[in-house]
């Protein structure tokens, strides 16, 4: 997994407390940014959270670039519906080689990865085989509707790689560019980083906090799972390892 911080609302920390102050005083938009160094600047951010007044932090927003994630992570991802996507195309990338993602319960399991490796090496094939198959047909229908070869072959290809592409697995790797707004992440974060949350995405998640901790410390001081700053909310279906969490995130 390679995941990028490609870009952020610069002084994004700055702009949040401005907007907040507008909010709570009679100052005009001109003087909004007078006296706020870096301890006026926390005192609006804290302030902010007590008081659960997450709208300004929608000012801020990030773009990531990921990349070595499967399909399956990607279906959960944009789930999260405040947020814009740009996912590589299968319909329009003929994957020659497809590239997968093996989970790590099946890749330290030597019968299971056997298993596991065959299956996409055979999805391969068939990918390979449908593709042929329906180029062929496709090719020759356009040939006999006047189409030049390039003109015949290219729309050929295009149509055959779109029904292939059904034999892929969800392990198939994909790269995707996505942008959040702080308050979407906030809450991505809180909910894919906690111990309940599937493996790869929590991977992810745990990532771009890191990274935006990095670029903006105050705003995401807090950001990790619901369970650093109360009870867990799992109920019966708690991961039980409250310390260990807690612990975990005080040195991410």
């Amino acid at each position: 997994m390679k995941v990028e911080l490609l870009r952020y609302t610069p002084d994004g920390e700055k702009l949040v407390a401005s907007a907040a102050k507008l909010c709570y005083s009679s100052v005009g938009i001109g003087n909004i940014e007078e006296n706020l160094d870096q301890k006026n600047m926390e005192k609006f951010l804290d302030m902010l959270v007590e008081l659960g007044h997450e709208s300004p932090i929608e000012h801020v927003s990030f773009t990531f670039g990921v990349e070595g994630v499967s399909r399956t992570l990607t279906h959960q991802l944009v789930r999260h519906r405040i947020a814009s996507y740009s996912q590589q195309s299968q319909r329009y990338v003929k994957l020659d080689q497809f590239e997968y993602i093996i989970p790590p319960s099946i890749a330290v399991n030597p019968k299971a990865r056997k298993l596991f490796i065959e299956a996409m090496e055979i999805d391969q094939q068939y990918y390979n085989k449908i593709t042929q198959i329906l180029f062929d047909e496709y090719y020759a229908e356009y040939l006999e509707q006047g189409l030049r070869e390039k003109e015949a072959g290219q729309k050929s290809e295009k149509q055959a790689i779109e029904d292939a592409r059904y034999v892929f697995p969800n392990a198939c790797e994909t790269k995707i560019v996505f942008t959040m707004n702080a308050r979407s992440l906030l809450n991505f974060i809180k909910l894919r980083t906690c111990n309940r949350a599937q493996w790869e995405i929590r991977q992810l998640a745990i990532e771009m906090l890191r990274l935006v901790k990095d670029v903006y410390p105050i705003l995401f001081k807090n950001a990790g799972p619901a369970c650093l700053k109360g009870p867990c909310p799992e109920g019966n279906m708690t991961c039980g390892e409250i310390v260990e969490v807690r612990n975990k995130f005080k040195r991410i």
